[in-house]
């Protein structure tokens, strides 16, 4: 572990040394040359700015897309001359993943083709296809429809495949390779988690910075669809209702409740889970903080007649700390990330602190070396280190 440490020493200061100063331009970038920095710091955590921008549907309201529509003298075609297409490659050298010793070329280990934009005017799409997750083809996660300012209100409705998690924080825009492990809990053999699913989803603005949003899911992942060609394993639907205020400039509040049914082979696991969340920006900091409390009462789906149900609990959460030295222009940063999910099944508990070393080689080419320790998971205490590259464009 000490030479994996040297290793993490010595690839910062060569990333240091390699740095460049230019820009890069990517799909939306492309279609309203603008630099990627605009919506990202660093790519792909999304500024404020950036949420804004894709909660219009991805559209600045000011700024029209030159030569975006082919003219086909029928004006009610609204027909893309050109669909925005980008890519996401990350590669990574690891060491010592999952407590194995080993160093790995963990390479190609995301390589995805991204779409989206708007379709006509308040109607967008959003898409992107994994051709290669971790060495398989792991096929469509993201993909929707939106429809924004529903009835020349702030409303919007989003039909498709998406995060649950997407309004508190995004997992596919964090900036560590160690992942936010509370959203992927799941008890037992339960479908559920605050990952992705199929459903509909409401938001709501109001100028008071009070943002509400309902989603209803399936419940059931975002897997392949049974013999029926149903996506949903049961007749419930599962509920999830969140709201966050801004307190000023520089502080968020948020919270969550989820609740939810599931079925399988007539046997049925009811659950809850309560969240908060909160966000600090004080220059050049931001503080990121999550906690979900979750409870499951049949989990196993056991039958009662023979086996006693078992109710679960679990919680966790994680903090996040990001340091900007020069905030939208920094050509570093750093970032700190601890994680941590209790529960009743020894299974699902994990606790691990990150450090996080990120340099723009380009706006949207960035190299990262990161150290994670895990104090506990199904795996015996353990470091792990990650040096990668990641690129958009």
């Amino acid at each position: 572990m000490k030479r994996a440490i040297l290793v993490l020493i010595g690839t910062i200061v060569i990333i240091q040394a390699a740095a460049v100063d230019l820009l890069a331009i990517p799909a939306f970038a492309r279609k309203y040359q603008m630099t990627c920095k605009t919506c990202h710091t660093p790519f792909p955590k999304l500024k404020a700015y950036g949420d804004e921008f894709a909660g219009n549907g991805f559209v600045i309201k000011d700024k029209d897309a030159p030569r975006y529509y082919v003219d086909t003298g029928d004006s009610f075609l609204s027909l893309l001359r050109e669909v925005p297409i980008a890519l996401r490659m990350e590669g990574f050298f690891t060491y010592n993943n999952a407590d194995t010793k080993q160093w790995d070329f963990t390479s190609p280990y995301v390589l995805k083709i991204l779409s989206g934009g708007e379709i006509t005017e308040n109607i967008a799409y959003y898409f992107y296809f994994f051709f290669s997750e971790r060495g398989e083809v792991a096929g469509i996660e993201d993909a929707f429809l939106m429809f924004n300012d529903l009835f020349g209100s702030d409303l919007d409705f989003y039909i498709g495949q998406f995060q649950v998690s997407d309004p508190l924080f995004k997992r596919e825009l964090r900036l560590t390779f160690e992942d936010y492990q509370v959203y992927r809990a799941r008890p037992g053999e339960s479908s559920i988690d605050l990952t992705y699913d199929r459903g509909v989803m409401f938001t709501y603005g109001f100028p008071s910075g009070t943002d509400f949003t309902l989603e209803v899911l399936n419940g059931s992942g975002i897997g392949e669809a049974n013999v029926f060609r149903n996506f949903d394993d049961d007749k419930y639907k599962n509920f999830v209702f969140r709201v966050s205020q801004d307190l000023g400039d520089h502080f968020r509040v948020g919270g969550l409740s989820y609740l939810g049914k599931e079925e399988k082979e007539g046997i049925g696991n009811s659950l809850w889970m309560l969240g908060a969340d909160g966000t600090i920006r004080a220059k050049p900091f931001e503080l990121n903080l999550q906690y979900v409390a979750r409870r499951d009462g049949n989990p196993h789906f056991a039958v009662s007649t023979l086996v006693p149900s078992e109710n679960v609990k679990t919680g966790g959460g994680f903090a996040e700390l990001v340091y900007l030295p020069k905030g939208d222009d920094s050509k570093w940063y750093l970032t700190g990330l601890y994680n941590w999910v209790n529960s009743d099944l020894d299974e699902l508990d994990y606790s691990s602190a990150t450090v996080h070393y990120g340099r723009m080689l380009r706006r949207n080419i960035r190299a990262t070396a990161e150290f994670t320790y895990v104090f506990d998971s199904i795996y015996k205490d353990h470091g792990r280190l990650a040096l990668g590259l990641i690129t958009g464009f």
